[in-house]
């Protein structure tokens, strides 16, 4: 069994990896600012040494749409060169993030590259929005009286986590990969349309209005270039995500 490190142990994804990698066998660090046994910080590389002696597999899920994933992926690729023991680091990124100039995907493909140049052992995962951040967007929204805005023509591909976490499990190996093919969902919908089943699974009553939008980030949502149709591998629909109970729940 192997030693693996877990950035984001804690998250939407990051603690459904934790479980498949403790139920295989392995040893898992989870990394946390608050931890007992691995305080890491991430900002800053603090604890970074400890956490990753004798490390073999980073699977590296820590992400912030506030900025500073760059940063902290700086931090880990050279406490993974001073572990020296480290022969595969497993990122998970998002489709279109070479694509679409979205402030969060440019930070991404800028992570990418970094991990590329690094001249560590690398597998990359790219993946479509998990059912999880679809549901609590349309929470979110759900809160405005009468009207529900979406950005109008933008369609999405939502995938389980489960099923992203099942692959990441599979790549937490010794051996990188590279860039492995792209997970998305197995339908694709409009905002509107989805917006309006998960306004329907919480039983609030809204109109769902598309909303146009201005900028290149939004043409290129609009062309589609967050979705993988050539790779439609998830099994699980939007739809029956929400008729799933979850211990991530969707109402905040």
């Amino acid at each position: 069994m192997n030693t693996i490190l877990v950035t984001g142990g804690t998250g939407t994804v990051g603690a459904l990896v934790v479980t498949r990698l403790r139920e295989a066998g392995h040893e898992v660090r989870v990394l946390s600012r608050h931890a007992k046994e691995y305080p890491v910080d991430l900002r800053d590389g603090s604890g970074l040494d400890a956490a990753m002696a004798g490390v073999e597999v980073v699977v590296h899920c820590a992400s912030s749409p506030r900025g500073g994933d760059d940063v902290a992926a700086g931090h880990l690729i050279e406490a993974a060169r001073r572990a020296g023991t480290v022969g595969n680091i497993v990122y998970i990124s998002i489709v279109g993030v070479d694509v679409v100039p979205y402030g969060y995907y440019v930070t991404k493909l800028k992570v990418e590259r970094m991990l590329e140049e690094s001249g560590l052992g690398l597998t990359i995962l790219r993946t479509t929005q998990f059912h999880d951040l679809v549901a609590k967007a349309v929470n979110v929204m759900g809160k405005l009286p009468v009207v529900v805005p979406v950005p109008k023509g933008v369609r999405m591909q939502p995938i389980a986590a489960e099923e992203v976490a099942d692959r990441l499990a599979e790549l937490a190996v010794p051996e990188p990969a590279g860039r492995v093919p792209d997970m998305g969902g197995p339908e694709i919908h409009s905002l509107t349309e989805l917006a309006r089943a998960g306004l329907a699974a919480t039983g609030r009553r809204r109109r769902v209005l598309g909303v146009p939008l201005a900028g290149k980030a939004y043409a290129a949502f609009r062309h589609g270039g967050h979705l993988t149709p050539t790779h439609a591998v998830g099994r699980q629909s939007f739809a029956e995500f929400l008729k799933t109970p979850h211990d991530r729940p969707i109402r905040e």
